[in-house]
């Protein structure tokens, strides 16, 4: 099938900020998109051929969309899965495949496949209602402290908190949810493979990873992880045995702990783009984001290797401001070496919404770390 500059149409569900910029990708390559997203401010909305308002969840409407399209790929995986079995059925391509979807959409689901798998993870619980999980924790079979997750619908840190005693259960939601072991490590990290329909497969190199302790969002993705070449090959190896049981065609990004004794355990998967990719864009041979379209077209697979080291600034609404964004000191960081925003489109923002990121590469890995910790600490969004 002929993708370049001809009829052939991609159709992407989602148009935030992952969309938009997979849309960078396939512009320059002349490739027609359709996108459905249920904002009309959708960031994807100024970079596709054709955008439909709807809602990613309902089932004639996403069945209707992919009518539309040729090839059928997602930018998050909160979409009607019912509607892509359909589409699928009928001949519609959709990449990465509803079956794959089906193993990672409920967090449930996804650990006990690890479980299955051998593949090593934290140690976890499924409970069906919070009442259930007081229960345990009254009856002593689950102690405190650890993590609670929701198995579907958490995203971006929402669906995820700690529970240290038995009041923080009154705020949870009445949803099916996870127990999980709090593990003490000493690195979150995440590898990020990519597979095409014939079966190609490569792997991004083991990235690093800092979180807000508020808001349980990442701040800073670090690439090289600045660990042991025994710990990345380690987390590499075990990223390539994931994914041989999620089978992706498009990306697949693993996100992993890194113990103190230096083993890795599997935290959690997305089908897709991912926030531990952005660096990449600027710091690597081939970006994510062509990668996934490469992968999703059969096309052969670009050059995973870095450039340069790449760190990735998130930039996130700032607590105390909601409205009209306002990007503050953005011309200081522009006058940095090596320093690229990313502005997703987003006109209003609120406390820890994602709003862009910044990234930073350098030949010098400390120097990298030091000019990410400047900009972090100069650029600010705020409101009017």
């Amino acid at each position: 099938m002929n993708f370049f500059s001809s009829d052939f149409k991609l159709g992407i569900l989602g148009g935030g900020q992952l969309g938009k910029m997979l849309l960078s990708e396939t512009r320059k390559w002349d490739i027609q998109t359709l996108v459905l997203d249920p904002s009309e401010d959708a960031p994807s909305k100024i970079a596709c051929n054709i955008f439909v308002q709807g809602d990613l969840m309902d089932y004639e409407t996403v069945y209707a969309f992919g009518k539309l399209v040729d090839v059928l790929t997602f930018e998050i995986e909160l979409v009607n899965l019912a509607a892509l079995e359909q589409l699928e059925a009928e001949g519609i391509r959709v990449l990465p495949s509803p079956k794959t979807l089906k193993k990672i959409q409920n967090k449930g689901v996804q650990k006990e496949l690890y479980r299955q798998n051998k593949i090593p993870n934290a140690d976890f619980s499924l409970f069906a209602t919070p009442s259930d999980l007081r229960n345990s924790i009254e009856n002593e079979t689950i102690s405190l402290p650890f993590v609670w997750k929701c198995t579907e619908f958490g995203y971006d840190g929402y669906g995820v908190k700690i529970i240290r005693e038995l009041s923080d259960l009154n705020a949870l939601p009445n949803t099916e949810c996870i127990a999980e072991e709090i593990i003490p490590f000493k690195n979150e990290l995440a590898v990020i493979v990519v597979r095409n329909v014939s079966g190609e497969v490569k792997t991004y190199p083991v990235v690093e990873m800092e979180f807000h302790p508020e808001a349980n969002q990442v701040e800073y993705v670090i690439c090289p992880a600045r660990i042991d070449d025994k710990v990345a090959k380690k987390a590499t190896a075990i990223a390539l045995q994931v994914a041989a049981i999620f089978e992706p065609v498009g990306l697949l990004a693993v996100e992993m702990f890194q113990t103190q004794d230096d083993e890795i355990l599997v935290n959690e998967v997305a089908p897709r783009p991912h926030n531990s990719g952005h660096y990449s864009i600027e710091a690597s041979y081939t970006s994510q984001f062509e990668n996934h379209l490469r992968a999703i077209l059969n096309l052969p697979l670009g050059n995973t290797d870095s450039k340069v080291a790449g760190i990735m600034v998130n930039l996130v609404g700032e607590a105390g401001f909601s409205g009209n964004v306002v990007y503050e000191n953005i011309h200081e960081i522009l006058a940095i070496d090596g320093v690229t925003p990313h502005l997703y489109g987003k006109k209003q923002t609120r406390p820890f919404r994602k709003m862009g990121h910044v990234t930073i590469v350098n030949e010098d890995m400390k120097e990298a770390r030091k000019i990410a910790e400047l900009v972090k600490n100069t650029i600010r969004v705020v409101a009017e």
